[in-house]
């Protein structure tokens, strides 16, 4: 694939919603915090698992490709057979089913279950990730499979609510880390006391990417990341 040409990044309008979902505080609410421990709240794609290079295995599966020229999906999925770039209901689609199909066979991003393993000997974690409800329990099973077991919320939207409803539950430092500028945004809208770290494994997509305009610190491999969340956590005194 050529290397991308950069261009400004561009999010779909999601509403920015202060109540959490049912859903998901259901499943936030059976998670036990620890008010006197930090807490880590962590997404997973590209963050803790690879994401981009498994989907362009998918993608070539189904005779198409992912032309990496902005820090998107819809108008960068293209068919191979004349380049067009398919349309948004099918990209919808096609995530969908790639969550499906790849969810239990999405390796780790190196160094993220070491460096995690690490870090919880000083703080809780919690994976925060926008995978769907429907495979909530396989994102579960491989991220046990690849060492890192922790209790797992299937998020629904932007991430700032759900969040703060865990972030309200803790005295002590809260860090919450994402490749999303907008979920970063969100967080610190609904809750400015949260630590964000934004953090891109893929270098292409980190190239397209500058740091999120809220985060504290970016990111883009699990030694720097470690190592700035265990300064900060050192400082405040844990």
């Amino acid at each position: 694939m050529p290397a991308p040409t950069c261009r400004a990044a561009t999010f779909p309008t999601i509403p920015d919603v202060m109540t959490v979902h049912p859903d998901v505080l259901a499943q936030a609410d059976r998670i036990a915090i620890d008010p006197r421990r930090p807490l880590i709240l962590s997404d997973a794609d590209e963050v803790i698992v690879q994401f981009a290079s498994v989907l362009e295995e998918f993608l070539h599966e189904n005779e198409l490709y992912l032309d990496l020229v902005s820090f998107a999906l819809t108008g960068n999925i293209r068919r191979k057979s004349d380049d067009v770039a398919i349309a948004a209901e099918e990209v919808t689609a096609l995530i969908g089913q790639f969550f499906v199909e790849k969810t239990e066979h999405q390796p780790a991003v190196p160094g993220a279950p070491e460096a995690l393993r690490a870090l919880s000997a000083k703080a809780q974690i919690v994976i925060v990730t926008n995978v769907p409800l429907q495979q909530r329990e396989a994102r579960v099973r491989s991220l046990a499979k690849l060492g890192m077991g922790y209790p797992l919320i299937a998020n629904i939207g932007l991430k700032g609510a759900v969040v703060k409803h865990l972030a309200d539950k803790v005295e002590a430092p809260v860090y919450f880390i994402d490749d999303i500028p907008p979920n970063i945004a969100s967080v610190a809208k609904a809750c400015e006391r949260v630590h964000c770290l934004h953090f891109v494994h893929d270098v292409r997509l980190g190239s397209l990417l500058g740091p999120a305009e809220d985060s504290r610190h970016r990111a883009d491999n699990w030694p720097d990341a470690a190592a700035w969340l265990s300064a900060h956590m050192a400082e405040q005194g844990y």
